[in-house]
C-alpha cells in the first residue's frame, strides 16, 4: 500500500507550469517544423477576380485546412472570408457583394453551367463565391441561404483527382478549397500558373506528412467500388456518390456532343 507521505511527495513533484508548447508559425498557424510558408507565392498573386469564401465555423477547428493557404497566397483584397452557417447574416458588405451582377457561385447544382461557358476572350473580373466546408456542411449553408439561390451557378466538370491525398474525399473528382480556387482562377484569368503556384504549398504539406507516417487516402467512392470501405453506406453518402456520378456523366455527354 502506498505510504501517505510518499503520495504527498509525488504530488509535490508535479510542476505547476504548463508544458512547453511547440513553436507555431504566426502566419499559417502550423508548427514551425511543418510550416509551408516558404512555398507560398511571392509576391502574393493578384488576379482580376476575387474569391469570396463562405466558411462553415467547424472548418476553423481542423488542423489541416487549405482556406488559410489560399488567404496567404492571394492579395488580401482578393480573398475575403466570411464565417457562418447562414448568409449574408451580419455581414452587410457580403450582402452587397452577393447582389452584384458579376458575382458567381461555384456549386454543383443541377442548374449550374460549366464554368468554361462564362470564360470570355477579354478577361472579366468576377466575385467567385466558394463554400468552405464538408459536402454536408456546404449543402446546409446553400439550403439555409436563399440569397445564394439567385446567383449564377457554375461547376467544374472535368476536374482532376485531388492532390489533398492525406484527407479522404467523398468522391472521385472532389477538390480541396485551394485546388478549386486555383482551377477556377486559372480558367477565368486564362493563366495556368495559378494552379501551379497556389497548389505548391498543399503538395509540399502532403509530401511532408506522407514522409512522416501519414498514409495516402483514396476517396470513399473509390473504396466502395473496390469493396475496401469498412462502413455501411448511409443515405447521405449514397446521395453524394450519385450526385458525383451524375456530374461525370453530364461532363461526358457534353464533350461527346
Amino acid at each position: 500500500m502506498i505510504d501517505e507521505a510518499d503520495a504527498l511527495l509525488d504530488l509535490a513533484s508535479i510542476h505547476a507550469d504548463p508544458p512547453l508548447m511547440r513553436d507555431v508559425c504566426s502566419d499559417c498557424y502550423r508548427p514551425s517544423t511543418v510550416c509551408y510558408c516558404k512555398w507560398l507565392p511571392v509576391p502574393r498573386m493578384y488576379p482580376k477576380s476575387r474569391i469570396i469564401l463562405l466558411q462553415h465555423p467547424a472548418e476553423e477547428k481542423r488542423c489541416l485546412r487549405t482556406a488559410t493557404m489560399l488567404e496567404l497566397s492571394l492579395h488580401p483584397s482578393k480573398c475575403l472570408v466570411f464565417k457562418g452557417k447562414r448568409f449574408p447574416g451580419k455581414y452587410s458588405v457580403l450582402e452587397e457583394i452577393l447582389n452584384t451582377p458579376d458575382t458567381i457561385l461555384l456549386y454543383p447544382s443541377r442548374t449550374a453551367v460549366d464554368i468554361r461557358d462564362v470564360v470570355v476572350n477579354e478577361v472579366k473580373s468576377y466575385n467567385i463565391v466558394l463554400i468552405d466546408g464538408t459536402w454536408p456542411q456546404a449543402k446546409a449553408i446553400y439550403t439555409g441561404s436563399p440569397i445564394l439561390h439567385s446567383l449564377k451557378q457554375v461547376k467544374i466538370l472535368d476536374n482532376d483527382t485531388s492532390n489533398y491525398i492525406i484527407r479522404t474525399q467523398p468522391a472521385d473528382g472532389c477538390l480541396s478549397t485551394i485546388e478549386t480556387a486555383a482551377l477556377t482562377l486559372g480558367l477565368l484569368e486564362k493563366d495556368d500558373s495559378y494552379n501551379d503556384k497556389l497548389c505548391k504549398p498543399l503538395k509540399a504539406m502532403c509530401d511532408f506528412q506522407l514522409q512522416n507516417g501519414a498514409v495516402s487516402h483514396q476517396s470513399k467512392e473509390f473504396r466502395i467500388k473496390n469493396n475496401t470501405y469498412p462502413k455501411l453506406i448511409g443515405k447521405r453518402l449514397n446521395k453524394i456518390l450519385k450526385d458525383a456520378e451524375y456530374m461525370r456523366n453530364d461532363c461526358d455527354n457534353k464533350y461527346n456532343e
